[in-house]
């Protein structure tokens, strides 16, 4: 972290003079090798700040890894102690911000944590939510909510909503995208594409049309018996 702070400012490159920098009338080929020489000297520069500027995202990659990637701050297998810790760690910062008259890196600490209540993990980068509350944020337009299907009720289904990037086709988090992809090879075996994955062959337009008709018309019979049956009640009951 104290890396991209310290890093130094680039000093400026001189630029000499050139020969024929102050010349008022210049021949074709005095006047190409001035602009080939000013065209190096722009190369130059440009070299000289890509690289200063590669060296300033490097420290600032590395301060943003340390906050928000791998940062030993948190650490979910063992939690008690954790927590313990960072609780001794934050009250010897708050003594040491008291005696010293700063606030120190109390804000930052803060900014680390998840705004809900009880969870103890990092916030994501540029909101107050991990990744795991981070529905919970009005103004993100990131993430929408797994539309996976746990649970029918009288009421309703009862989905999955975990967070799942927008972008994501079909909307499932990770866990429940394997789920559909099982069923969807047992829904191809029926229909005689035998696959072992999904991502090793996609199935052809025609057969996934079969099976949508096949499941339409196994729907249509059920229907139809049920049908049948309650027609053969009524008569029996008449």
């Amino acid at each position: 972290m104290g890396e991209a702070s310290s890093s130094k400012p680039l000093s400026p490159l001189r630029i000499p003079d050139s020969p024929l920098s102050t010349s008022d009338v210049l021949s074709r080929e005095e006047l190409l090798r001035r602009r080939s020489e000013r065209l190096r000297q722009v190369t130059k520069l440009y070299k000289a700040f890509y690289w200063a500027l590669m060296e300033e995202l490097r420290a600032k990659y590395k301060d943003y890894y340390w906050r928000y990637g791998k940062s030993p701050y948190y650490n979910g297998e063992e939690e008690e102690e954790e927590e313990e810790e960072e609780e001794e760690q934050e009250q010897q910062q708050q003594e040491r911000n008291r005696s010293g008259g700063g606030n120190g890196n109390e804000e930052d600490v803060e900014e680390m944590r998840c705004e809900v209540t009880g969870c103890k993990a990092k916030a994501m980068a540029l909101t107050r939510y991990c990744h795991a509350h981070i529905l919970s944020d009005t103004k993100q337009n990131l993430y929408k909510a797994c539309t996976y299907c746990i649970k029918s009720t009288q009421t309703g289904p009862i989905l999955c909503c975990k967070p799942v990037l927008r972008s994501t086709v079909p909307l499932l988090c990770p866990t429940h995208m394997q789920v559909a992809e099982k069923h969807l090879i047992r829904a191809l075996k029926r229909a005689g594409l035998n696959i072992s994955s999904t991502k090793k062959l996609a199935p052809k337009f025609h057969v996934v049309v079969a099976e949508y008709v096949r499941q339409i018309q196994t729907k249509r019979r059920a229907a139809r018996k049920a049908t049948v049956a309650k027609d053969r009640i009524d008569e029996e009951m008449r």
